[in-house]
Parts: C-alpha cells; structure tokens; sequence
C-alpha cells in the first residue's frame, strides 16, 4: 500500500510495466529457478551502498557511501579471517558508482546463497535514531515507502534506467503497485536473516532495535537467494552520525553483521543436517492408513498451552514457520499437529509443532512434518525459551 495521499490507478502504462517484468521473468531461467529454499551457505554477497557520483544520505560532516564501505569492508574481514570456507565477494570495494541491477547481477552471476545491502539511513527529525532491516515485501507504512524511494531514485543517474528497469519511475507511487503483483521467492530466509541481524544491533551492538521491515528496493527485486537490506543508522542524527563515522562504531556494526551471518549460516546448514540425514519411518509407497494415525505421539499430543516459563525441562520441537504477523495456535495451517506453540523474538514469531523431551522421537517425526512444511527443523525450548540445540543436546547427555 501506498501513502493514504496518493492514490493510483492501474492504467496502461502501468501494466505494460508489468507484462515486461513478467516477459523478463519467463525468459530468464536463473529468476525461474530460484523457488527452492537455500540449504547451504558457502557465498555471500557484500554490497555497499551508493558510491562514486552518488554519495547516498548526507550527514553535517559525513557521507553515506563513505561510512557504509568502510563497514562492509569489515563484514567481509570477519567473514574471510573467521569463516574461511565461505566466499566473499563485493559489489565494490572502492569509491565507484554500481547501478542498482548490476548489483543484484553480480550476486546472480555468482550464485550467492545471501546479499546483504548495506546503508545509513536519513530522515528529515534530527531525533530518529536506530537500525532497521528490511526484505523484500510490501507494507502499509507510508515512511517505509519513503525510505524506498530515496534509496531507489539512484537509478536515474544511470544512463538509460528507464530501459534497465522496465519504465520503473523511483518516485511515482503508482509504480509501486507492481511489486503487490510479483511474488518473492526466498522471503522467509530473508525474514529469519533479518531478524539475526536485529538480535545482534540490540543485544551485542547496544542499537536501538526498529525491527525487521519489508518494503520495495529495487536492489533486492531481482536477487535470486535470500537478500536483506540494513539501515545501520541515522546519519541525520548527529550523535549517531559520530558513532558510525567512528572506527569504533563501525567495527561494532560490522561485528554485529557477522555474527548474524554465522549464526544463519550454521543455522541454515543444521536444518538441512537433519532434514536430509534422518531416515523415514514410514514407507510412504505402502501406507494404507491416514497420515494423522501414523503421527509419532509426541505430534498427536492435543495440548496447545505454552511450556512454562519456570519449566526447567528440555524439551524438543519442530520449527515450521517465521512470520512478521501473529497466527492462532488453532489456526488451519497447524490442522494435523496437536501440539502448537508461539515463540516472539524480536518483531517476529516463530510457530513449532511437537513437544517431546526425546530428541529421537522428535527426529522420527520431522521428515512428516517436511511433507507440510518444507525446511522445517528441530529446535530445543527450555522454560519457554528457544535455546541452542547442542546445548540441549549436551545437557540431556
């Protein structure tokens, strides 16, 4: 949705906007081929924002492409010094002007399983302050959309961006309607990246956390993998401006990234550790009763009640589902599986099925629970908290 002040219609120019993207799509097979989940991470693409003639956001004493190649530069240091099997690479690591579809070609071209964006945000009250991470997506917020436009509008210092991106006008809310009607591919690894990366600003970087946010960047329109876009922060606001100017306050950024990339990293491989690993118990080709009546008990269990907070037990689950809005445990979605339970991290909420102390009866379950939620994988809960589960491995050993 647009500002509530703009109101657009769906007229020829705008859907010959969309059957070109959509010829675009159809002819290009890399874009068609992108809908299976990311299971394993050994690329990442860094990409600064802005550079060369277009300095992005400015600040009293600052500029955006400055500051955020500096801390990009050193995302790609404790990738490269801590990580070494996965492969780096930049979309620049010098003063130069990138367009905005090269860069996305760039992550493309080298089959990156993630592209993280980043930038400094601006914004007209001196007092904003904070990082956000966005993906791909629409929303209702009128100043998202703003943010979109502003880091969208470099495209016309390209020379020819009308062609390269389809007559996409950056500052027309009309054109925003085409991307209500595309859909992304890869937005829920996005989300969960996100929501790393605003866990890492809170916790370890001392940032004002504003969530995880989803709005249209062209940046991240044509990525085929998993893409996010960090406003690190304010360069609008003096103080904040200083800190990241500092080398201090990048290195804190950075690091902040970095751990969020491990993390996703080891927790995207565990998923497709045990999805792929555990063995079938059931021989799909001669079931001759109901699913529902082949569920492991742990899944048919009918309570749909939160583990207490003061429950020291460890106990095992299978994850199904991160989404930016709140669901019902009864909802439709969960049907064949008795128990349900709702974890909010941050701006997001995590659903999982099952609850058992045995890992083993949990593990038996997960390829059935594959069949409903395709990368769904086992987590551990101990007084109402998701915590690491080779700690919970190691406690129950």
């Amino acid at each position: 949705m647009v500002n509530k002040s703009v109101k657009p219609l769906l007229n020829k120019r705008l859907l010959g906007i969309f059957l070109v993207s959509l010829l675009t799509l159809l002819n290009d097979p890399q874009l068609l081929a992108a809908d299976d989940p990311v299971d394993k991470v050994d690329v990442v693409v860094l990409d600064a924002g802005h550079g060369g003639k277009d300095p992005g956001a400015l600040g009293k004493n600052s500029r955006e492409k400055d500051i955020v190649l500096a801390i990009t530069l050193k995302v790609g240091k404790y990738i490269e010094e801590n990580i070494p099997d996965v492969r780096v690479i930049y979309t620049r690591d010098k003063d130069e002007f990138i367009e905005l579809h090269e860069r996305a070609n760039i992550a493309n071209r080298n089959n990156a399983d993630l592209f993280i964006s980043i930038h400094a945000n601006w914004w007209s009250n001196v007092n904003s302050i904070g990082a956000e991470t966005y993906t791909m997506g629409t929303s209702d917020d009128s100043r998202n959309l703003q943010v979109a436009m502003k880091e969208n509008s470099v495209i016309t210092l390209e020379e020819d961006y009308t062609t390269n991106y389809e007559g996409f006008d950056p500052n027309s809310a009309e054109s925003y309607i085409i991307f209500n009607l595309m859909q992304k591919t890869f937005l829920q690894q996005s989300v969960d990246f996100a929501g790393l990366v605003q866990d890492q600003f809170r916790n370890r970087a001392n940032r004002k956390d504003r969530g995880v946010k989803q709005e249209r960047f062209l940046v991240l329109w044509r990525t085929t993998m998993p893409s996010v876009l960090v406003e690190t922060g304010f360069i609008s606001n003096s103080k904040e401006e200083s800190y990241l100017k500092s080398k201090q306050g990048q290195e804190y950024i950075a690091s902040a990234i970095y751990r969020a990339f491990k993390e996703y990293k080891e927790d995207i491989e565990e998923r497709s550790t045990y999805t792929n690993n555990v063995p079938a118990t059931v021989d799909k080709s001669s079931r001759k009763v109901p699913d529902r009546e082949i569920r492991p008990k742990a899944i048919l269990q009918r309570s749909t009640e939160p583990i207490a907070s003061g429950d020291s037990s460890v106990y095992y689950m299978v994850q199904v589902l991160t989404t930016t809005l709140t669901r019902p445990l009864d909802d439709q979605t969960f049907s064949n599986y008795g128990h349900v339970s709702e974890f909010k991290i941050n701006n997001l909420y995590k659903y999982a099925v099952g609850k058992s102390t045995s890992y083993k009866q949990i593990s038996e379950s997960l390829n059935q629970v594959c069949e409903d939620f395709p990368g769904a994988f086992i987590i551990a809960v101990q007084a109402g908290k998701i915590i690491p589960l080779e700690e919970a491995r190691k406690q129950n050993k």
